[in-house]
C-alpha cells in the first residue's frame, strides 16, 4: 500500500514538473506575444503619423489648386480683355487706315 501512494505521489510530482514546465514555456511565449504586440503598437503609430502628415499635405493642396484654378480663370479673363482691345485697336487702325 505505501508501495502505491509512493507511487502514486512520485506520478503527481512528474505531472507538477511538466505542468511547471510547461507554464514557463507559456510565461516565455507571453513576453514574446507582448513585444510583438508592442512592436505593432509602434508600427501603427507610426503609420498613423505618416497617415495624418499625408492628410495634411493633401489638404494644402486642395487649396493650392483652387488657387491656381483662380487665377487661370483670372488669366483667362484678361486674355479675353486683351483680345477684345487688340480687335478695337485693329477697327480703328482700319478707320485711320480709310480715313488716309
Amino acid at each position: 500500500m505505501d508501495k502505491e501512494i509512493l507511487d502514486i505521489l512520485k506520478s503527481m510530482q512528474n505531472d507538477m514538473k511538466s505542468m511547471q514546465s510547461d507554464m514557463k514555456s507559456m510565461q516565455s511565449d507571453i513576453k514574446n506575444i507582448k513585444t510583438t504586440q508592442d512592436e505593432h503598437t509602434q508600427i501603427l503609430r507610426a503609420l498613423e503619423h505618416k497617415t495624418n502628415i499625408i492628410a495634411a499635405e493633401q489638404e494644402n493642396l486642395k487649396h493650392e489648386v483652387a488657387e491656381i484654378n483662380g487665377e487661370v480663370k483670372n488669366i483667362r479673363k484678361d486674355l479675353s480683355n486683351v483680345e477684345l482691345i487688340t480687335a478695337s485697336n485693329w477697327s480703328d487702325i482700319a478707320k485711320l487706315k480709310a480715313i488716309k
